[in-house]
């Protein structure tokens, strides 16, 4: 690329409550799914840098782990992880709901906020559910609690304010080189985006009490000698028998249908067909495990 003195470019990371719509954000500004969604908390695990990039210069967004309190060695890695970047960013998104009430766990990340000189910009997400006498609200209810650069009203979901959202990120943006190559929208290792694909599609689909538990490893991906088919066999890891019975489903069906659905996405990702073969494994407590939490793919190293 030409040296551009005009050129911007930086790191922004989102940040918020679990569910307020950090990935969906992201999926819909670097036009690619690389974060996976479900209602479910926790959804995101490690932190996933995707790449936006115009002519005017590149974002590479950084989402983490929603801020919550955490309950185990897991919870702990991811909090330490989202609170750590505030301070390694140019600019910090803090994504919201359109309420008045600011809860506990808001609260909790305004004080974290306030200790860092990065700018913030409040956006406040889902305005798709709620009237503009709401949004008005709800802005004046967070000016309260928190000093911010900019507030952007935005819809993850109906792609409602994200020209508005790029143009004041590159505000805040210093002047600086491209980091990565112009097709470039993830530094994810394609066998990780599978393995969360595979996960997306499980937390979507079981009851309550068996998601949080569950981890995705891609055991071996492997493409034929024609170039034409790419054999995965992928374990998903949970932490109870009773729990394994719960994947599998009666009679397989419900394996099947976690395997069914994320084909389509995997083979979307690769650009080519997939034979996907899907184990469960039991692995007691691996969320306690610090040697368990590295090998499912979660850097110990970074905290």
């Amino acid at each position: 690329m030409e040296e551009n003195s005009n050129y911007k470019s930086g790191f922004v990371t989102l940040i918020g409550r679990p569910n307020v719509g950090k990935s969906t954000l992201m999926n819909h500004l670097v036009g690619q799914k690389i974060a996976i969604t479900s209602r479910k908390p926790q959804t995101t695990r490690n932190r996933i840098q995707t790449v936006y990039t115009c002519e005017e210069g590149q974002i590479v967004f950084v989402d983490t782990p929603g801020i919550h309190k955490a309950k185990n060695k897991l919870g702990e890695y991811m909090v330490t992880v989202a609170e750590r970047t505030l301070s390694e960013v140019d600019v910090v998104l803090w994504l919201v709901e359109p309420t008045t009430f600011i809860g506990a766990g808001e609260r909790h990340i305004a004080e974290q906020l306030q200790k860092t000189k990065t700018p913030v910009i409040l956006v406040i997400n889902k305005i798709d559910t709620v009237g503009a006498e709401e949004v008005a609200q709800s802005i004046l209810a967070y000016q309260k609690v928190c000093d911010f650069a900019e507030i952007i009203p935005c819809s993850a979901l109906k792609g409602k304010g994200q020209d508005e959202l790029i143009r004041t990120i590159f505000k805040y943006l210093p002047y600086g080189p491209q980091f990565y190559d112009e097709d470039t929208v993830t530094d994810q290792p394609i066998r990780q985006i599978a393995a969360e694909l595979i996960r997306e599609k499980a937390l979507r689909s079981l009851n309550e009490e068996v998601p949080h538990g569950l981890a995705v490893v891609i055991d071996q991906m492997k493409e034929r000698p024609d170039g034409k088919i790419v054999d995965i066999d992928a374990s998903i890891v949970c932490e109870r028998d009773s729990h394994k019975g719960i994947v599998i489903g009666k009679k397989g069906a419900m394996l099947k249908k976690i395997g069914s659905e994320a084909r389509p996405e995997i083979e979307a990702l690769l650009e080519c067909k997939v034979n996907l073969k899907l184990w469960v494994k039991v692995r007691k407590d691996w969320r306690d495990s610090e040697l368990m939490i590295k090998n499912f793919g979660y850097n110990k190293k970074e905290v």
